[in-house]
């Protein structure tokens, strides 16, 4: 029998998730296709969704971690800046770091859990 679990990170500042696991894959398909239109099709999500995480994250952070350009043959981009690449390899650091300090307690745990939420 296999028990999954996961650990999820989040930074709130002010009530609003400044970075947290969806907004961090989001990065990461910018980073990846140079699009936020390209990283939210990639997530299955709007657009428009995917443009208010990137402005959630800009606005928390005193930097911009994502750039915007408009225009060009093919409509412009975007890319995570320097504090946007370092900010996601801190959080990405953070969250290993978080699942394998937990590691033990989870196994732990899970080994308490009913029969009935065992499958």
């Amino acid at each position: 029998m296999t028990i999954s679990h996961s650990l999820q990170l989040r930074l709130l500042l002010d009530g609003v998730i400044a970075l947290g696991p969806g907004k961090a894959d989001l990065l990461r398909g910018i980073e990846e296709s140079g699009s936020i239109s390209a990283a939210a099709r990639a997530m299955n999500m709007s657009y428009r969704r995917a443009w208010l995480l990137v402005e959630d994250v800009n606005r928390c952070f005193r930097l911009p971690l994502v750039e915007t350009s408009t225009g060009g043959a093919r409509g412009g981009g975007a890319r995570l800046t320097e504090n946007g690449r370092a900010v996601l390899a801190r959080y990405t650091a953070m969250e290993a770091a978080a699942h394998d300090a937990v590691q033990a307690d989870m196994a732990y745990l899970s080994s308490l859990l009913a029969p009935a939420l065992q499958r």
